[in-house]
Protein backbone atom coordinates (compact mmCIF):
# COMPACT_ATOMS: atom_id res chain seq x y z
CA UNK A 1 0.00 0.00 0.00
CA UNK A 2 1.52 3.13 -1.36
CA UNK A 3 1.63 6.13 1.67
CA UNK A 4 0.28 9.17 1.20
CA UNK A 5 3.61 10.80 1.11
CA UNK A 6 4.43 8.79 -1.60
CA UNK A 7 1.01 10.04 -3.11
CA UNK A 8 2.17 13.13 -3.26
CA UNK A 9 5.41 13.10 -4.58
CA UNK A 10 3.71 11.03 -7.58
CA UNK A 11 1.50 13.75 -7.91
CA UNK A 12 3.85 16.71 -7.88
CA UNK A 13 1.70 19.20 -6.16
CA UNK A 14 -0.74 18.51 -9.02
CA UNK A 15 -5.03 18.89 -8.24
CA UNK A 16 -6.25 15.46 -7.85
CA UNK A 17 -9.11 13.84 -6.70
CA UNK A 18 -10.47 10.61 -5.42
CA UNK A 19 -12.68 8.07 -7.14
CA UNK A 20 -13.11 5.77 -5.19
CA UNK A 21 -13.00 4.90 -1.39
CA UNK A 22 -12.66 1.44 -0.08
CA UNK A 23 -13.55 1.10 3.68
CA UNK A 24 -11.21 -1.93 4.67
CA UNK A 25 -12.71 -3.31 7.78
CA UNK A 26 -16.22 -3.70 5.64
CA UNK A 27 -14.41 -4.38 2.27
CA UNK A 28 -17.42 -2.03 1.43
CA UNK A 29 -16.18 0.31 -1.61
CA UNK A 30 -17.79 3.62 -2.65
CA UNK A 31 -17.19 4.86 -6.54
CA UNK A 32 -17.60 8.90 -7.67
CA UNK A 33 -15.81 11.79 -7.61
CA UNK A 34 -14.38 13.26 -4.50
CA UNK A 35 -12.69 16.36 -3.71
CA UNK A 36 -9.96 16.52 -1.10
CA UNK A 37 -10.58 18.27 1.83
CA UNK A 38 -8.34 21.45 1.48
CA UNK A 39 -5.55 20.45 4.05
CA UNK A 40 -4.69 17.30 2.25
CA UNK A 41 -4.40 19.55 -0.85
CA UNK A 42 -1.29 21.30 0.80
CA UNK A 43 2.19 19.68 -0.55
CA UNK A 44 3.39 17.28 2.25
CA UNK A 45 5.89 19.24 3.78
CA UNK A 46 3.22 21.63 4.93
CA UNK A 47 0.74 18.88 5.94
CA UNK A 48 4.25 18.05 8.22
CA UNK A 49 4.31 21.27 9.79
CA UNK A 50 0.22 21.96 9.90
CA UNK A 51 0.25 18.89 11.84
CA UNK A 52 3.51 19.87 13.94
CA UNK A 53 1.90 23.09 14.88
CA UNK A 54 -1.63 21.78 15.60
CA UNK A 55 0.50 19.03 17.85
CA UNK A 56 1.92 21.70 19.86
CA UNK A 57 -0.74 23.71 20.59
CA UNK A 58 -0.09 26.59 18.16
CA UNK A 59 3.46 27.43 20.21
CA UNK A 60 5.56 29.15 17.89
CA UNK A 61 8.51 28.81 20.29
CA UNK A 62 7.96 24.83 20.12
CA UNK A 63 7.47 25.28 16.55
CA UNK A 64 11.73 27.01 16.34
CA UNK A 65 12.80 24.56 18.52
CA UNK A 66 11.16 21.36 16.19
CA UNK A 67 11.98 22.77 13.08
CA UNK A 68 15.30 24.72 14.44
CA UNK A 69 14.32 28.00 12.70
CA UNK A 70 13.70 31.75 13.94
CA UNK A 71 10.18 33.17 14.53
CA UNK A 72 10.06 35.01 11.23
CA UNK A 73 10.60 31.92 9.34
CA UNK A 74 8.09 30.27 11.37
CA UNK A 75 5.68 32.98 10.75
CA UNK A 76 6.30 33.43 7.22
CA UNK A 77 5.46 29.75 6.70
CA UNK A 78 1.54 29.97 8.50
CA UNK A 79 1.60 33.21 6.28
CA UNK A 80 2.23 31.29 3.37
CA UNK A 81 0.00 28.28 4.16
CA UNK A 82 -2.25 30.44 5.39
CA UNK A 83 -2.64 31.87 1.90
CA UNK A 84 -2.68 28.80 0.08
CA UNK A 85 -5.68 27.56 1.84
CA UNK A 86 -7.70 30.52 1.99
CA UNK A 87 -9.56 30.24 -1.38
CA UNK A 88 -10.10 26.93 -0.94
CA UNK A 89 -11.21 26.39 2.92
CA UNK A 90 -14.54 26.54 3.05
CA UNK A 91 -15.50 25.82 6.79
CA UNK A 92 -17.12 28.17 9.15
CA UNK A 93 -14.46 30.26 11.03
CA UNK A 94 -16.46 31.03 13.80
CA UNK A 95 -19.11 27.95 13.83
CA UNK A 96 -22.42 28.44 16.48
CA UNK A 97 -21.14 27.42 20.21
CA UNK A 98 -22.62 24.25 21.63
CA UNK A 99 -24.94 23.83 24.27
CA UNK A 100 -22.28 22.29 26.32
CA UNK A 101 -19.51 25.23 25.43
CA UNK A 102 -22.67 27.72 26.87
CA UNK A 103 -23.16 25.92 30.04
CA UNK A 104 -19.38 26.18 30.71
CA UNK A 105 -18.80 30.15 29.66
CA UNK A 106 -22.17 30.61 31.74
CA UNK A 107 -20.67 28.79 34.99
CA UNK A 108 -16.98 30.08 34.51
CA UNK A 109 -18.52 33.64 34.38
CA UNK A 110 -17.68 34.47 30.94
CA UNK A 111 -21.58 35.16 29.89
CA UNK A 112 -24.66 36.17 31.79
CA UNK A 113 -27.83 34.36 31.99
CA UNK A 114 -29.29 36.62 29.29
CA UNK A 115 -25.98 36.13 27.12
CA UNK A 116 -26.34 32.64 27.57
CA UNK A 117 -30.33 32.24 26.66
CA UNK A 118 -29.47 34.05 23.68
CA UNK A 119 -26.50 32.06 22.44
CA UNK A 120 -28.52 28.65 22.98
CA UNK A 121 -31.48 30.01 20.82
CA UNK A 122 -29.16 30.28 17.91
Amino acid sequence: MAEWKDLTQMTGGARMQIERVCLPDTQVAIEGVFELPPLAQLPFEDQVFVAAFVRSHGSIKEMERLFGVSYPTIKNRLHRISALLEPSLSVETSPAPSRQDVLDRLERGELTPQQAVEALKR
